[in-house]
């Protein structure tokens, strides 16, 4: 029966992960995932020892509480973080169960000691990039952390060597030193690559389970393991291609930034007015929305839907939204809030279906998205934006661009958009000028 079970449980999970590669069967595919889970605990709670049923029961109720409050609780715009949460407590359970298999698995030492490994990576890399992904402001030096991340490193595997005498203070030397190199490995990692870095703890939570997989001889652990780390791996070479950046310059170089000295262009920008963007855009026969992080920020994406709407319904305008791969702070940011204002997948596309349309778009409105659509991207060498593919919205007739201030994105580059002639600038929160703009529409 639990074969058989283990079988269906396998094929679920196989069809929830296709489901989820794609926008419009992403809330089938999570169903689907969460109905193969419960029958996993159907499957495996009654194998468990008569001992440990209480620490079960428990355990999956706690569990099952802090699951249901957080998605409550959680706002859409702190959903990246939230990944990294997750991740990071993948890593954590790894790491532990490798701590009792220390004693317990019939498996060859190393394997126990990789699990820990990777496990407690997992856990203080993620932690390192829900930080960095919070915008928390912590002193450090990114060149001399990198390098005492090399030394911890090194250090972590020296310290192997005593585990093999069996000493306890040796095994808590080597996780410690093991947390310390995660962490510091990932800290100094520049915020423009955050969403590679997600990608990548994803696919590092799924190895470690891997591991545990095989130590414990858990064959659910093992497919689910490889599952995640493969469509992690996969996901980590899409975008890092996408972006045209190699994951060794991501985790090893530190890009030269630099600096556009614009000052003598602040008062050239063109400010606009809500009015003003209202005019454009119901006059128009195509506008473009282009989504950044921005609107994750203000969290208007409710607004937009219903600036999109009015266009298309009352004055018919043919509204598309145009998504960037890493728009965002993670792969499907975007995806995940316009869906949750109800708009329509069949009206968002991706860079590569939409870019040659912006010639023909007569406004392109802009929310935030600084670095995924500075033309600078084809020219500064060096930047850590050099190459990557951008939504080439200086193409269409008038860009609206909103956002709170001419401060740069997180790849700290100036957008010299802002002062293009064919831009009018909207600064102010992004939720307060969409409402603005919704307002103007209506009343027209």
């Amino acid at each position: 029966m639990i074969k058989a079970l283990s079988v269906i449980v396998y094929s679920l999970l196989i069809f929830a992960l296709s489901a989820l590669s794609e926008p419009k069967k992403a809330y089938y595919g999570n169903f689907i995932a969460s109905f193969a889970m419960c029958l996993v605990i159907v499957c495996y709670f009654p194998t468990i020892p008569d001992e440990y049923l209480t620490s079960a029961a428990i355990a999956l109720l706690l569990g099952a509480i802090t699951g249901t409050f957080s998605s409550h609780r959680l706002k859409t715009p702190a959903l990246p973080q939230m990944v990294a949460l997750l991740n990071g407590s993948g890593g954590l359970a790894a790491g532990i169960i490798g701590i009792t298999e220390l004693t317990a698995s019939t498996h060859t030492f190393e394997l126990v000691l990789l699990i820990i490994y990777t496990g407690f990576i997992t856990f203080s890399g993620s932690l390192a990039a829900f930080i960095k992904l919070s915008a928390v402001k912590i002193p450090f030096n990114p060149q001399i952390t990198k390098n005492l991340s090399y030394i911890l490193f090194i250090l972590s595997i020296l310290s192997i060597y005593p585990i093999y005498q069996n000493t306890s203070y040796a095994l808590l030397i080597f996780i410690l030193l093991a947390i310390a190199f995660g962490f510091c490995f990932i800290l100094p990692i520049g915020g423009a690559d955050m969403s590679i870095i997600i990608s990548v703890l994803n696919s590092f939570s799924g190895w470690s389970t891997l591991f545990v997989g095989f130590s414990t001889e858990n064959i659910l652990m093992i497919v689910v393991g490889t599952l995640v780390g493969s469509s992690g791996s996969i996901l980590t070479y899409m975008m890092t291609k996408s972006m045209h950046r190699p994951l060794f310059d991501v985790f090893f170089k530190n890009p030269s930034i630099q600096k556009i000295n614009t000052d003598s262009k602040r008062s050239e920008i063109h400010q606009a007015s809500a009015a003003d963007a209202a005019f454009l855009m119901e006059n128009a026969n195509k506008v473009i929305i282009v989504p950044g992080f921005g609107l994750a920020a203000a969290n208007a994406q409710k607004e937009l839907a219903d600036m999109a709407n009015i266009l298309k319904q009352k004055y018919q305008v043919n509204v598309k939204f145009a998504i960037h791969p890493v728009a965002g702070r993670m792969p499907g940011h975007m995806n995940v809030l316009l869906a949750e204002a109800d708009i329509s997948a069949d009206d968002v596309y991706e860079l590569k279906d939409i870019n040659q349309e912006f010639k023909t778009c007569d406004v392109a409105y802009v929310i935030g998205a600084n670095d995924i659509t500075n033309p600078l991207a084809k020219t500064l060498k060096g930047s850590p934006i050099y190459q990557m593919p951008i939504l080439e919205v200086e193409l269409a007739k008038r860009i609206i661009f909103v956002k709170r201030s001419l401060a740069t994105g997180y790849a700290n580059i100036d957008n010299p958009l802002f002062y293009a002639d064919n831009t009018l600038m909207l600064l102010g929160d992004a939720k307060e000028v969409t409402k603005q703009i919704v307002t103007v529409l209506e009343e027209g």
